[in-house]
């Protein structure tokens, strides 16, 4: 039997169906997508890949919402029992002012002079007994306040206030306290005179001050030391925004730079004289 190789041509192979019928085979140009069916491969393809991003953001989102809901729930029983509880203000604090007098301006308003005055001139009297002028500060003349007074009258306010005024306070208590002797610690206080009709006004301009003030000179401290009343002067207090100071302790002039006692007597004594600035 002869095997001769049958030989065929693409265009004789056909397919059969199932009802018999050749099947007709795809040209090459009908086998090439169209640009249509190209975009919706594409778009196909792009869905796939976003979809587990999606998925991925609605976990997230899922995650959030159950914590925001937790802290929630976690924080309406303190909000509910902040609701019942009774608050209680405390007071309001007051506070001090610690403004230097000194730095306002003065005015014409005139110091008292009565029981006030010895409650005025309590320190004065504590750093006499004492020996100790830092006591009596509070009731001195403000440096402040006095280079107001002199400035543009005498040529360096600062330095006399200084090297004058606040020197000879200085010296002044210790001499006071010296005068009371070895009863100091036991002297007692029995009370500050003063002259009401012995108070004036120095108008600005005088005695080379260039604002005025009101002055009161010759106060006694009357005390008693072992069973003696003995008195002495504060020779001068001039006021400031309606306060009195002592700017003067010992007199004012003195005949030597020391400490000097204005004005010692047995008794009470007689406040003033009246005048002086």
């Amino acid at each position: 039997m002869n095997s001769t190789p049958l030989l065929l041509t693409i265009s004789e192979v056909t397919n059969t169906g199932s009802n018999g019928e050749p099947q007709r085979v795809p040209s090459q140009v009908e086998r090439t997508p169209t640009a249509a069916q190209r975009i919706e491969r594409r778009r196909r393809r792009q869905r796939r890949r976003l979809l587990p991003l999606a998925l991925l953001l609605v976990i997230i989102a899922g995650v959030i919402t159950w914590q925001l809901d937790a802290g929630t729930s976690a924080k309406a029983p303190h909000a509910l029992a902040a609701s019942t509880t009774t608050s209680t203000s405390l007071p309001p604090t007051t506070t001090t002012s610690t403004t230097d007098p000194g730095l306002l301006p003065q005015t014409s308003v005139e110091p008292p002079i009565d029981a006030s005055l010895q409650t005025a001139l309590a320190p004065l009297w504590s750093a006499i007994v004492t020996g100790s002028p830092p006591v009596a500060q509070p009731v001195f003349f403000p440096q402040t306040a006095y280079l107001q007074m002199k400035m543009g009258q005498i040529p360096d306010p600062a330095s006399d206030y200084s090297g004058r005024l606040l020197a000879f306070y200085d010296l002044d208590i210790a001499a006071y306290h010296q005068a009371l002797g070895t009863g100091a610690a036991t002297a007692k206080l029995l009370g500050v005179d003063a002259a009401a009709t012995d108070a004036a006004y120095v108008p600005a301009g005088t005695c080379e001050n260039g604002i005025g003030y009101w002055h009161l000179p010759g106060v006694r401290f009357v005390y008693d030391e072992g069973g003696n009343e003995q008195s002495f002067a504060v020779a001068s207090l001039i006021s400031w925004r309606g306060v009195w100071y002592v700017v003067h302790l010992g007199p004012n002039p003195r005949p030597t730079n020391v400490g000097t006692v204005d004005q010692p007597a047995d008794g009470a004594g007689t406040p003033g004289p009246a005048g002086g600035c």
